[in-house]
């Protein structure tokens, strides 16, 4: 598992640790992210269909940019603990953004009052080697947000970034 940090610019929370790890399959790749912190002060989405859905980014979600090596495309994953999910291709630095395909995608998220852990088992041809940044959005209760990544670059909270993607994958 890889610590991922808070960005600088955002404000302490019920949530004070995540962990996050992504292993390349043979038709894609699989993940996890654990929570540590108060669970019950954060917003967590309720279950539903597994289905594609934009915008889940702006409450508590995981998020994956696999680049691979010697391009400027990526592809961004976004995994709601509802189990909604997207996928998306950029041509380079948010250029020219599109649903990406998928062929299959399984998340399951389970959560006590101080942990919460989901998983992600996703069908996607991701070709290696790779770089990959891991991500977190967390939301409280109070619509406080906080940003999570591997790295950041100076500024803002950027997760497209290619600073974000310090996660080597290799065959």
């Amino acid at each position: 598992m890889h610590k991922l940090i808070l960005h600088p610019n955002c404000a302490t929370g019920p949530i004070y640790a995540i962990s996050a790890s992504c292993n390349a399959t043979t038709n894609g790749c699989q993940a996890e992210f654990r929570l540590h912190g108060d669970c019950t002060k954060i917003k967590i989405p309720a279950g539903t269909p597994s289905i594609r859905m934009d915008n889940l980014w702006q409450t508590t979600c995981f998020e994956i940019f696999w680049q691979p090596e010697g391009g400027a495309y990526y592809r961004e994953f976004n995994l709601s603990p509802s189990s909604r999910w997207a996928c998306y291709d950029f041509d380079d630095f948010r250029l020219n953004s599109r649903d990406a395909p998928v062929s299959d995608i399984a998340i399951a998220c389970s959560f006590t009052d101080d942990e919460l852990v989901l998983t992600a088992s996703i069908g996607s041809q991701l070709p290696l080697p790779a770089s990959a940044a891991l991500n977190a959005v967390v939301e409280d209760l109070d619509g406080n947000i906080q940003f999570w990544a591997l790295a950041f670059p100076d500024g803002k909270p950027e997760f497209h970034s290619e600073v974000c993607r310090q996660l080597v994958l290799t065959q």
